[in-house]
């Protein structure tokens, strides 16, 4: 290949990047850096566009401040969220494939024949906003464009070195300019400081020894007077029974969102799903699908997820859930009889469960206080919003675990249940 660009209007626009998704907790540069460093270390230049950042080398004729074609072409066509475009530029091709504001693809061809090959490839996926391919190739309601009447010229993102010795040596620059400035500003007061100062050796050894010793012992006497020590600020204890979610709406959250994981994805197999204090999570292990068809499928189906790739072939998703209100709540049973009481309970619509008593200790520092509750653990093929009822009759419940394990078709719950003192 001649190199990864193109040539309109008289300037060169990179193609070709590789494009990834940002992830929290690193700067743009950062992720970068660390996306080079696992994939190609030749990779050396990045550009960011929304939440993703598509990496290039200079190797492939790229250069710091080139712009990038693909994020051009979605900035000309704001209307489409979900596009498909080939454009011919001289005698290249550029492909871009866009879903849900994703890059999915940023290719250049050369060759016309694998350009249409892939271009046929990606059209068979459903609902695309719009497409657009050369008038000879013959696409149904593909619409033909002409690159050089689509770039406006002006100029929405460039690509960056990655490397921070370039950019470096404008920063070093600019901060020898500003050295240089306050040293000229400043050079009286300066001056005044670096100028000779009256040597020890000038004045009476007997009187200097004797003047440093009083000094001395004055700074004793105040040290004496004023020791005041300042005794830490503690904050109160705060039990975790004072802020639990009702039980019952926090087994309907988690049941809808455990739903709204539980999505098929074609290709994808699910294998387990779970509802935690702040999240809930699946994953899914490929069988005859591509990381590409779960991008595609899981960008309509669940929207503004976060995707996870722990292998090539095991993907984790995970969402948010949203804020509940919080109430005091606590059973004024001890747990021992609590413990009992709820034994009994499964004994009766005969589920067996692990209910065990525990004891937590917290503490601010300066103070502690014991928490007693009883630990409830039960597999069953009852839904969230059936299991819970078995605790209507219980304060201070709280649900902090509910799973669906899809290979054996079963639930796991994890309760406690926080009571009195034995």
């Amino acid at each position: 290949m001649s190199g990864q660009f193109v040539h309109i209007k008289r300037k060169k626009y990179a193609s070709g990047l590789m494009w990834q998704p940002m992830v929290a907790g690193f700067t743009t540069r950062a992720y970068a850096q660390k996306l080079a460093n696992g994939i190609d270390r030749r990779l050396n230049l990045y550009v960011r566009h929304n939440e993703m950042v598509g990496l290039g080398a200079r190797a492939n004729g790229l250069r710091s401040g080139m712009p990038s074609i693909v994020i051009e072409i979605i900035n000309a066509l704001p209307g489409y969220s979900s596009l498909l475009g080939a454009f011919k530029v001289d005698r290249k091709f550029v492909l871009v494939a866009v879903r849900n504001g994703v890059i999915l693809h940023d290719l250049l061809f050369e060759d016309e024949d694998s350009a249409r090959e892939k271009y046929a490839e990606l059209n068979e996926i459903p609902d695309w906003n719009a497409t657009f391919a050369p008038a000879t190739w013959g696409i149904p309601r593909a619409v033909e464009r002409n690159l050089v009447d689509l770039i406006s010229g002006r100029v929405h993102a460039v690509l960056r070195p990655i490397s921070r010795i370039a950019s470096g040596m404008v920063s070093l620059i600019l901060m020898v300019v500003f050295v240089l400035a306050v040293l000229y500003f400043f050079r009286e007061p300066i001056n005044r400081v670096f100028a000779p100062k009256p040597q020890i050796s000038k004045i009476n050894p007997e009187l200097a020894a004797e003047y440093k010793r009083k000094i001395e012992e004055k700074d004793k006497e105040l040290d004496a007077q004023f020791d005041i020590r300042q005794e830490p600020v503690y904050q109160p204890i705060v039990m975790p029974y004072d802020s639990l979610p009702d039980p019952f709406e926090r087994a309907d959250l988690c049941y809808r969102a455990i739903g709204f994981l539980m999505q098929q994805v074609a290709g994808w197999n699910q294998t387990s799903v779970e509802c935690g204090k702040t999240h809930v999570s699946a994953t899914f292990r490929r069988s005859f699908g591509t990381l590409d068809d779960f991008y595609v499928i899981a960008g309509d189906i669940m929207p503004g997820v976060f995707v996870q790739e722990i292998s090539d072939d095991e993907i984790l998703v995970r969402a948010k859930l949203p804020d509940r209100i919080v109430y005091s709540s606590y059973d004024l049973r001890d747990v021992d009889t609590i413990i009992r009481e709820l034994t009994s309970r499964f004994q009766s619509i005969n589920i067996d469960a692990s209910i065990v008593p525990v004891v937590d200790v917290i503490s601010n520092g300066a103070q502690s206080a014991d928490v007693y509750f009883a630990g409830v653990t039960v597999d069953t093929k009852l839904i969230p919003e059936q299991f819970i009822k078995i605790f209507e009759d219980f304060g201070g419940v709280y649900m902090t675990r509910v799973s669906w394990n899809a290979t054996r078709k079963m639930w796991n719950y994890e309760v406690i249940i926080y009571g009195k003192q034995n």
